[in-house]
């Protein structure tokens, strides 16, 4: 009997790259995604297999498998300011209600469950790098306190399960990732940049460019969160990359990567963005014996080389996704 594993946002970004790394290692894996953000094409080719079945489902409902399950990973969840921004309730209700559901299912099926958590946990830091002891600096009430609250609760009542029922949980913070998959007009720099040089368009830097991020690549960041899911470790752990730059410095590699001569233009920076980003990776190399191993300037070509391979029409596609269907008023 293969072991079980559920993966929930399993059409997003990184829910996807994670079904292809258990299929790989001869799970069977439960995909679970309601395409709030997701896409199916990021799963088509698994679709068939056989250890590999997809199930349509909201978690903010109550989840019901048949059957032994041994992991859960939970990444249902807007990861874009632009995503979580228009769908503020979704955004906190996958966060509290989805991780509760699932954190109930682990307890059912007595699964070890790993939580998505990520950098935000930390808002706009006044340490510099971030390691896991830092408790943070975050406006809860701003417009990005949607996205930061619902990551610090989900947190919270996974270690409230951990020691208070003996659930087996893993927390991952995840700084930013980024690779092929990534939605091209989903709002994030990396996608931003690079499909505005595609299309010739100025790059867009918000602010002075000053502020800074730190950038995993994708193949780093499962290696990173495999590793934790099947270690001894409950308390959470930094998975990122810890060379930092400026977006300013980042717009011109993008430049220069993609042989464009577009200008870079500056406007406001948006309320609450965090002006420094970096991971303390100490704990990871520690508990996980793991570090990134693809440099930027080899994880961008790779990332490039996808956004290149797109369509014409996904890339001139300005509009960004229409959450109507998902919304109720």
């Amino acid at each position: 009997m293969k072991k079980k594993v559920l993966i929930t946002g399993a059409a997003g970004f990184l829910g996807s790259h994670l079904c292809d790394r258990f299929i790989k290692e001869g799970y069977h894996v439960v995909a679970m995604d309601n395409f709030i953000t997701g896409d199916k094409k990021n799963i088509e080719h698994l679709m068939g297999l056989e250890h590999f079945e997809f199930v349509a489902h909201d978690v903010t409902n109550f989840i019901e498998l048949r059957g032994k399950l041994h992991y859960i990973l939970h990444f249902a969840s807007p990861a874009s300011p632009i995503d979580y921004l228009k769908i503020p309730i979704q955004t906190l209700k996958v966060g509290a209600l989805g991780t509760h559901n699932l954190l109930g299912l682990a307890k059912a099926k007595n699964a070890r469950m790993l939580i998505a958590s990520t950098s935000e946990v930390y808002g706009d830091p006044l340490v510099h790098p971030q390691s896991e002891d830092y408790y943070g600096n975050v406006n809860a009430i701003g417009p990005r306190g949607v996205y930061d609250e619902a990551k610090r609760f989900q947190e919270s009542i996974t270690m409230a399960y951990h020691r208070f029922h003996g659930i087996e949980t893993r927390i991952a913070r995840i700084f930013n990732t980024y690779g092929p998959r990534m939605r091209l007009n989903d709002g994030r720099v990396i996608p931003a940049f690079i499909g505005q040089a595609l299309r010739g368009e100025d790059l867009t830097v918000f602010g002075d460019g000053s502020q800074t991020r730190s950038f995993c690549y994708v193949d780093d960041q499962i290696e990173g969160i495999y590793r934790l899911l099947l270690s001894n470790y409950s308390d959470p752990v930094n998975i990122g990359n810890p060379h930092e730059i400026t977006i300013k410095e980042f717009a011109e590699e993008v430049i220069k990567l993609t042989g464009t001569k577009q200008k870079i233009i500056y406007k406001e920076l948006p309320q609450d963005d965090p002006l420094q980003r970096q991971p303390d990776i100490t704990l990871a190399k520690k508990i996980l014996n793991w570090e990134p191993k693809i440099s930027r300037a080899e994880g961008m070509k790779l990332t490039y080389n996808y956004f290149k391979s797109l369509s014409k029409e996904e890339l001139y596609k300005s509009a960004h996704k229409d959450f109507k269907k998902h919304i109720k008023k």
